[in-house]
């Protein structure tokens, strides 16, 4: 089963923490969205692997648009 992680807020990606493969725990920083000069850490909503990261970093991003899958 799994869970994808999508962006919360439009805005621009600015680091990415963790890679395909990596595993990861509920509440582990996935990555960085900056908006209006504000930095919003992303978490991880589960515990498992990430299967897909969707962006990179300098990407613009849509509020709902995939950010990673967690599996």
């Amino acid at each position: 089963m799994s869970e994808d992680v999508l962006a919360p807020l439009s805005g621009k990606i600015v680091s990415l923490s963790v890679e395909p493969g990596a595993a990861v725990e509920e509440d582990d920083e996935i990555l960085v969205i900056e908006a209006m000069k504000m930095e919003t850490p992303i978490f991880a909503p589960c515990s498992g692997t990430v299967s897909k990261i969707a962006v990179k970093e300098g990407d613009a991003v849509e509020e709902d648009d995939l950010l990673a899958v967690i599996e």
